[in-house]
């Protein structure tokens, strides 16, 4: 499996977790990304972008990194770019990592479309802010390693059938779900009495695992 980081433009914290994630990964950033690289004491092989959003004061390693260049006016954004580059070079598994946040909601919001469409396709895809983690759900049953007490929804890209969550202190049993119902938002990893963590089985439907396996800041 060859697996590439994308350093998109959202929100990133460093923890340990998303080290791990990244580590032994090939990278691309996507335009203000760059950033990330920084953050992350990483040297991407490919910078990708209109170049319309560049960090100010970059380390001239990074800089120098061989850059991708599109026009402003295009019909990709630039991360859509970064991960197509990804693809061509052979990735089967992509980290966007800076996939939430932002001052783009539109663009956030087609990390999470796209990453539906990739994995349907056959690319195994994790979101992540380093806060919170957003992984594709495919028709079938998946287990997650997230600890008790982890927050966790199941995002609805359309109406949801045989849903199934087990795993979870309100545990969900080949129920239904409506488009645009809030029935699986706000959930929590509790492991059930055989020892198991957390399983979704999904029987039809287009859906995402949003979840925060550290504590969110209070409010």
């Amino acid at each position: 499996m060859s697996t590439f980081t994308i350093l998109l433009g959202g929100d990133l914290i460093r923890t340990p977790r998303l080290d791990r994630q990244v580590e032994g990964t090939r990278i691309i950033a996507a335009d203000a990304g760059i950033g990330h690289a920084r953050l992350l004491g990483l040297k991407p092989e490919l910078w990708v972008g209109d170049f319309d959003s560049v960090p100010a004061d970059l380390p001239a390693d990074l800089a120098a990194v061989p850059r991708q260049v599109f026009p402003p006016e295009k019909d990709k954004t630039d991360g859509e770019l970064a991960i197509a580059a990804a693809l061509e070079r052979g990735a089967t598994s992509l980290v966007l990592a800076g996939a939430f946040g932002g001052k783009r909601a539109d663009h956030a919001y087609l990390h999470l479309a796209l990453s539906l469409r990739l994995a349907e396709a056959g690319t195994k895809v994790l979101l992540t802010s380093g806060a919170q983690e957003g992984i594709p759900l495919l028709p079938g049953k998946a287990g997650f390693d997230y600890a008790d007490g982890t927050l966790f929804s199941v995002l609805g890209f359309s109406d949801l059938s045989g849903l199934t969550v087990s795993g979870a202190k309100w545990p969900l049993d080949h129920v239904e779900v409506a488009f645009g119902s809030s029935l699986t938002i706000s959930n929590e990893v509790k492991s059930n009495k055989t020892g198991g963590g957390l399983e979704i089985a999904l029987g039809h439907g287009r859906a995402l695992l949003l979840a925060h396996p550290y504590p969110l800041p209070e409010s």
